[in-house]
């Protein structure tokens, strides 16, 4: 069974930053592709960034370049999600996922809607004010 233990949701007012960490318990970030989804209430889950297996390469959906980041660190063991200049359209349930299916990886990494990845955590809520 692979467990995912995100942190670092909370509450900022708009023009803020948070970062979110993401690890996989009792393995390696580093044998999954990576990602980070969000849920809104009302709309379906989306596709926020992606990293590939060993942290090569990244991924930011088109609407959030410039403003997240995603990144690796493998000897951490941690992935995380930097957001910055938040707005309150990005208040959202933010869900870390991993894979190790080479194609449900590069379908999320690519943003095809409705692709999700196979294991998933528990979830933190990112609240931004106006």
């Amino acid at each position: 069974q692979v467990q995912l233990v995100e942190s670092g949701g909370g509450s900022v007012e708009a023009g803020g930053s948070l970062r979110l960490s993401c690890t996989v318990a009792g393995n390696r970030v580093s044998r999954f592709c990576m990602g980070w989804f969000r849920q809104a209430p009302g709309k379906e889950r989306e596709g926020v960034a992606m990293i590939s297996t060993g942290g090569g390469a990244t991924a930011i959906t088109d609407s959030l370049k410039g403003r997240f980041t995603i990144s690796q660190d493998n000897a951490e063991n941690m992935v995380y999600l930097q957001m910055n200049s938040l707005k309150p359209e990005d208040t959202a349930m933010y869900y870390c996922a991993a894979d190790r299916d080479p194609g449900r990886c590069l379908a999320a990494r690519s943003f095809v809607p409705g692709a999700l990845l196979n294991y998933w955590g528990q979830g933190t809520q990112v609240t931004v004010s106006s």
